[in-house]
């Protein structure tokens, strides 16, 4: 099988097959067919004659499509203004939540008797360690990590109640 001849009679046929699959995009059907005819001349032994030169051809054209748009939609692209857009709402969306959460969070440490609540807005609010809340409350270290740490159990078991 001559392989310059069976590209010179077969490429129109196989480019206009693939400009039909493509929905016209000549460019994209100009680089699949020099795919195909690559694809055919690779594996030509594996042409057994029982169809037309030009039915095999197509075949390879079509799977050379299918491999294309698979591609194209596995790996699709998206402009930096749309990535940029989507991390500024997901971002916003994010905040919200978080200010939520933090008002739903002050709601129930407001509910708290003393020295829990003093204990929780210390080391929420104030950004204090154990060592300074437990000096202020005139207890130690130890005390005001342990009652933080009730605290904690205490919020996220009211919040899953009023979840």
């Amino acid at each position: 099988m001559d392989m310059a001849h069976m590209c010179e009679e077969y490429y129109q046929t196989v480019l206009g097959y693939l400009i039909s699959l493509t929905g016209g995009n000549y460019d994209v059907a100009e680089e699949l067919t020099q795919e195909t005819f690559y694809r055919a001349i690779k594996n030509a032994k594996s042409f057994r004659g029982d169809s037309k030169m030009s039915t095999w051809l197509c075949q390879i054209a079509k799977y050379t499509f299918y491999q294309y748009i698979d591609r194209k939609n596995r790996h699709k692209e998206v402009s930096m203004d749309t990535v940029t857009d989507l991390e500024a709402a997901q971002q916003i969306e994010k905040q919200y939540i978080d200010e939520e959460q933090k008002l739903e969070i002050l709601k129930v440490i407001q509910k708290q008797q003393s020295p829990l609540k003093d204990v929780l807005m210390l080391r929420l609010l104030g950004d204090l360690s154990f060592k300074e809340i437990g000096e202020i409350l005139g207890k130690n270290e130890n005390w005001a990590r342990v009652t933080f740490y009730r605290g904690k159990q205490i919020i996220g078991k009211e919040l899953k109640e009023n979840a």
